[in-house]
């Protein structure tokens, strides 16, 4: 027998399993689970995209918002402005150009937008046409909590929307804190459902952040889910001795999904906020901010005083902190893994705060995109009848 024979026969196309289908968008998911990993965010929020100190004069940045790329410029004037990242002429990002003055030029044919997105200058030769009236988007911005924030929905609803108030950090004696950030390969409803649910005690193990929880309390109201765990607060063999449980009570947590933001409170006196940014399905910057009033000197009942309280978050951060959220990021990318894997397979969530999470995220999409179908109908009755067209998660396109 030859070498030939003995191969086997290659299978032809028709043979071969179909491959795998991936997830489905939001119109087409069937079940909450589908519909969460599919549910983009209301656009009409604020949303932090930067630390302010990452962005001098006379830089340019890259971010997203849901698959839209923005470009955040700071004018040399100090003043931060916002555009859709493309040029009107060939489409370039603006982001790849320069800030020349207080606007962006793209760095291939030199033409330059001001803060609304209108071109002001062209850098060539015009062949003896009148010069064209161009703009591209632009995005209402602002900064606060040490944040650049931006508002990607419609501008005549940005002065309605609040930035959450954090009087502990901005009164005459602010409270020590930690920051942190991350990008994690991950749908931001993973990220949601991660943070306020502590039956993942096991993963921390290591570090000890809380243990032996038992949820206490659980409700909606309006666009909250308000929850509660009775549980320990504040372990680790070097962290944990520097918790003033003389004066704060450490046996308890209470926790919010305001969204599109999230929060808890620990005794009054330890706090903090996670801020999601949803650059789209599968990609989710998180931004985290820690603040605490007391540490207690380990082996005594005196405080640590107000001036070395930030010393020592800052090695907190570094020894604790940060690398239990590293496990939380390793967690929510491998939970994106498995989803994209096992969407169809049954659905097993026991805790009921995350269905109040889930059922809340997807109530606020569902939301939005009525609100842009009725904005489209609109449109098309004023002209001609036309169906707008849809990105693939059910919002219309815009133009």
């Amino acid at each position: 027998m030859t070498a030939a024979a003995e191969r086997p026969p290659t299978p032809s196309a028709s043979s071969l399993p179909p491959a795998p289908a991936g997830p489905p968008d939001f119109v087409s998911a069937r079940g909450k689970r589908q519909k969460v990993r599919a549910a983009g965010m209301d656009p009409d929020y604020w949303y932090p995209v930067e630390y302010e100190k990452a962005v001098a004069p006379g830089q340019v940045v890259e971010t997203r918002f849901w698959g839209t790329s923005i470009a955040v410029f700071r004018g040399h004037d100090g003043v931060l402005r916002a555009l859709e990242n493309r040029c009107a002429h060939r489409q370039l990002k603006l982001s790849l150009g320069e800030v020349t003055g207080c606007h962006l030029t793209c760095g291939y044919h030199g033409w330059t937008y001001d803060g609304d997105g209108r071109v002001v200058h062209y850098a060539h030769d015009l062949f003896g046409r009148a010069r064209p009236e161009v703009r591209v988007g632009s995005y209402p911005v602002t900064t606060r909590h040490g944040l650049i924030w931006i508002f990607p929905g419609d501008p005549a609803r940005a002065a309605h929307r609040a930035i959450p108030e954090i009087p502990e950090l901005s009164g005459p004696r602010p409270w020590a804190r930690i920051e942190a950030d991350y990008t994690w390969r991950a749908h931001h409803s993973m990220i949601i459902d991660n943070v306020s649910d502590f039956t993942h005690a096991y993963l921390h193990r290591r570090y000890r952040p809380f243990w032996d929880a038992t949820l206490t309390h659980c409700e909606a109201v309006g666009d909250t889910v308000r929850l509660a765990y009775r549980t320990r607060i504040g372990g680790g063999r070097v962290t944990g001795r520097f918790v003033d449980r003389e004066r704060v009570d450490t046996t308890s947590i209470d926790l919010a999904f305001d969204y599109p933001y999230q929060r808890s409170d620990t005794g009054g006196s330890i706090k903090h906020w996670c801020f999601v940014l949803p650059m789209d399905r599968t990609t989710t910057r998180v931004f985290f901010l820690f603040y605490f009033d007391s540490l207690a000197v380990p082996g005594t009942r005196l405080r640590v005083p107000r001036l070395l309280m930030g010393p020592l978050m800052k090695l907190a951060g570094a020894l604790a902190v940060r690398p239990l959220l590293r496990q939380d990021g390793e967690a929510v990318e491998a939970e994106q893994q498995g989803y994209e894997a096992n969407h169809a397979a049954p659905v097993v969530e026991l805790n009921p705060a995350v269905h109040l999470f889930q059922d809340l995220t997807i109530r606020k999409w569902q939301d939005h995109l009525d609100r842009e179908h009725a904005s489209a109908s609109r449109r098309g009755t004023r002209g001609r009848a036309v169906s707008a067209p849809v990105t693939p998660d059910g919002a219309p396109a815009r133009d």
